[in-house]
């Protein structure tokens, strides 16, 4: 498999398969969310659509990077997510990174959204799917963002090297800037557990992919059950 690792602003064109990755804290908050029982996040383009489409639909679940504004039911935070019942919600996210790498790859074939919650799931999509050319997006820090390099490069990795350790991966995202800022409470919204969630390898067992739907970018859950050999292991 072929792997290029680009920021948003390096897309010359949409990839035929595209990785986007949002470590702190985009993505693993939407994969709490389908753990909490979210049908269905819409990504949503800017703050007036999340309102919009909030007004339209007052039983969605709005977010948003940063402190609590009106319109919006919570924050970007996966430590605050955890206690909310879900089930069965459509949940709108509006983020400063992650939403807008994935809405600026919704022409690729395939378009996956990861951190490190669910890489394992990811990784064996990838390998299912027999993807040769895959174009990580990384959202974070005009793509220098150091966490979400880390994670996508132990994605790309164990996708076609399953023995990879991630170690030293975790260990680059948890001296990253982004996890310093978190624990330092320097951006707003956050809760003090949220490096720690954010770093918690293989939480989840799903994938999540991201189609357009009636003019929209859905991401939703997608179960990647471990092929015979590894299930026995």
């Amino acid at each position: 498999m072929k792997a290029r690792f680009l920021g948003i602003a390096e897309l010359a064109e949409a990839p035929s398969v595209a990785v986007v990755v949002d470590v702190m804290r985009a993505f693993t908050v939407a994969a709490w969310a389908f753990a909490q029982g979210a049908e269905k996040i819409v990504l949503a383009e800017s703050l007036d659509e999340a309102l919009s489409l909030k007004a339209r639909h007052p039983d969605w679940v709005t977010l948003k990077d940063g402190p609590p504004a009106p319109g919006f039911d919570t924050v970007n935070s996966p430590a605050l997510l955890r206690s909310v019942d879900l089930g069965g919600r459509t949940v709108v996210q509006k983020t400063t990174a992650g939403t807008v790498g994935a809405l600026a790859v919704k022409e690729a074939s395939l378009v996956l959204c990861a951190g490190f919650v669910v890489a394992e799931a990811t990784a064996r999509l990838l390998r299912t799917r027999e993807c040769e050319s895959v174009t990580f997006v990384i959202t974070g820090d005009d793509g220098r963002a150091e966490e979400d390099l880390a994670c996508a490069q132990y994605i790309a990795r164990r996708s076609t090297e399953t023995g990879t350790d991630a170690t030293d991966f975790l260990r680059r995202a948890t001296e990253s800037r982004a996890a310093a800022e978190l624990a330092k409470g320097v951006r707003q919204g956050a809760h003090p557990d949220d490096v720690a969630l954010c770093l918690e390898l293989d939480r989840f067992p799903f994938a999540m992919v991201a189609t357009v739907e009636d003019s929209l970018m859905v991401l939703r859950p997608h179960a990647v059950p471990p092929p015979p050999d590894e299930a026995s292991t």
